[in-house]
């Protein structure tokens, strides 16, 4: 996309400097952490946006899945990410890396500089190929885990150097949004948390290092609360699944790009703040409006219902065409917030001011 067809950032009153998130720590490029080549272990929706992001960024990927099709669906979605990519980002983008196959999870890891597993949510199946791929990886190389909610400290129990394992929880596409949770074990050491974050962030993303591991993280509880809420409203008929997102993509989900809930009730409690806001709205937290802790039984029926609305939703679309109008969606968005030099935009602005850095480390 030329840069003049990019969202132009207006002038205003008030200062949005003001406003601008806290500068992060500069971005090293990926060969200045010394990384080249990382060993992935899974190659499904998860792990092959993981494998577009480490490709993109011109790092060899050493894929390790089961899956006969697994190098068909990293193929492309690799495609699909290069599509938003050139729309996303006119900085320079290095040489795209190589994608072997590796036929056990000890191939995958042997001579890389890192590793991310993204198996199945399967406690038995992740330690399994995280104890197999730690013998192989040098005793320095830190394992990233995409698990959505299991303990670091389970994940690392049957590794080898177990010290070296944090969570590096993604959220699809991996190739596009920015954030990644970063957890450590009990087992977990203070520079592996530090290696990871620093890798992540290499590579466009935004880590949020946690200093305590739970169940499900951050931000999967709060994923799960809405999600447990949306799947009572169609068991109980009061709206279908398109009128569920249809409440949040032209409702809270536009204000959600920028600013979070505590930010955005801050700002409705007008000039009392937070604390008018909570003494306004804070009471009704009491009131029977959800069923947070409770789930509907997923019998035949529910499930039917579920899946006959999403088909209509879908309206006849593949999986391959609704990725793609959700790529130009988000970078509309990460455009549009990189304009004022915010949120999400921000992250995507520093990144593209490191691979500037880096084309011109390169010509010189």
């Amino acid at each position: 996309m030329c840069a003049s067809c990019r969202p132009q950032t207006y002038a205003t009153s008030w200062a949005w400097s003001s406003m601008a998130d806290a500068t992060p720590e500069a971005v090293q490029s990926p060969k200045q952490l010394g990384l080249a080549k990382a060993g992935l272990l899974g190659g499904g929706v998860i792990g092959g946006g993981w494998a577009a992001r480490f490709l993109i960024n011109g790092i060899d990927v050493q894929l390790f899945d089961p899956d006969p099709e697994a190098e068909r669906k990293v193929d492309e979605m690799l495609a699909n990410a290069r599509r938003a990519w050139t729309a996303l980002t006119d900085a320079p983008l290095p040489v795209q890396g190589s994608l072997i196959r590796a036929a056990t999870p000890q191939e995958a890891a042997a001579g890389v500089q890192f590793v991310q597993e993204s198996a199945p949510e399967d406690e038995q199946i992740k330690r399994s190929l995280l104890a197999a791929a730690s013998e192989a990886a040098g005793p320095d190389v830190v394992f990233g885990s995409s698990t959505s909610g299991i303990l670091p400290t389970l994940l690392q129990s049957d590794m080898t150097h177990p010290e070296r394992l944090v969570v590096g929880h993604p959220f699809n596409p991996v190739y596009l949004l920015p954030l990644v949770e970063v957890c450590p074990g009990k087992n977990t050491s203070s520079e592996s948390v530090t290696r990871a974050a620093d890798i992540y962030r290499s590579l466009g993303m935004k880590p949020l290092v946690l200093q305590h591991e739970i169940e499900g993280f951050v931000a999967d509880r709060l994923l799960e609360a809405l999600w447990r809420e949306a799947l009572w409203l169609v068991n109980d008929g009061v709206a279908t699944i398109e009128q569920i997102d249809d409440a949040i993509r032209y409702g809270a989900g536009l204000r959600w790009a920028s600013m979070g809930t505590m930010l955005t009730y801050r700002i409705a409690g007008g000039e009392g703040g937070m604390r008018h806001f909570m003494a306004q709205f804070g009471p009704a937290l009491q009131w029977p409006w959800s069923k947070l802790t409770d789930v509907p039984e997923l019998t035949d029926q529910l499930l039917d219902r579920i899946e006959q609305q999403s088909d209509a939703q879908a309206a006849g679309a593949d999986v391959r065409e609704l990725e793609r109008l959700r790529d130009d969606c988000l970078v509309g968005v990460l455009q549009g917030l990189r304009g004022r030099d915010y949120a999400a935009g921000a992250v995507l602005k520093q990144y593209e001011t490191s691979l500037v850095q880096r084309g011109a480390d390169a010509s010189s």
